[in-house]
């Protein structure tokens, strides 16, 4: 048994579901509060951040290292391409992902208001200089679900708590959304407070 340490608001936490769920893996989840983190966590990760895995004698934590080593170990479906060539683009396009997109919005949950509202902007700007890529594909950047999509899919999920709205400025954009909030996986992967996030609009 796969056993995840998480929390059920967080984007990166939920990208981990997505990807487990994608792949039909049951995992017992360890809810955390960050104040006061489990012994277990504390034993298993020097820095007591989620998401963290436990693979029977293996602990693995980052999200990104967490999701390709999901994909190594449990291959089918496949969520990395077959190419080494497109697997590098890949890996880059997850990297500006979490650089452009997840630490922004780290700060739009910050405490700071001034802060917010520069990320706010900051992230819708960055989605919106993206609208093309949605386009390109039946998928981010590829032609069937992958990890990638896996990354960008709680970004959106989460853009009306954050009072983002592109429905207007980028139908590209929300017809993936709703593309990838359809799928069974996805729903599967969603905590309560994932949910409750959507019926408060």
């Amino acid at each position: 048994m796969l056993t995840l340490f998480s929390r059920g608001d967080d984007s990166r936490c939920h990208r981990v579901r997505l990807v487990l769920a994608e792949k039909a893996l049951e995992a017992h989840l360890v809810e955390v509060d960050p104040a006061h983190p489990p012994e277990d966590l504390i034993d298993l990760n020097p820095y007591q951040t989620v998401p963290t895995l436990v693979d029977r004698e293996l602990v693995v934590y980052e999200p990104g290292i967490i999701c390709e080593y999901l994909d190594e170990r449990f291959p089918h479906p496949a969520l990395t391409p077959a190419d080494p060539a497109a697997r590098a683009q890949s890996r880059v396009a997850l990297r500006r992902i979490e650089q452009e997109w997840y630490v922004v919005a780290d700060v739009i949950e910050g405490t700071e208001r001034r802060e917010r509202e520069r990320a706010r902007k900051q992230l819708t700007e960055s989605l919106l200089a993206a609208e093309p890529l949605f386009r390109l594909r039946p998928w981010f950047l590829a032609d069937q679900f992958s990890l990638l999509d896996a990354a960008v899919a709680p970004i959106l999920w989460r853009l009306p708590r954050w009072e983002i709205d592109l429905t207007a400025t980028s139908p590209a954009i929300e017809r993936y959304a709703q593309k990838c909030f359809a799928r069974p996986a996805f729903r599967a992967s969603l905590s309560r407070a994932e949910q409750a996030m959507r019926r408060q609009r």
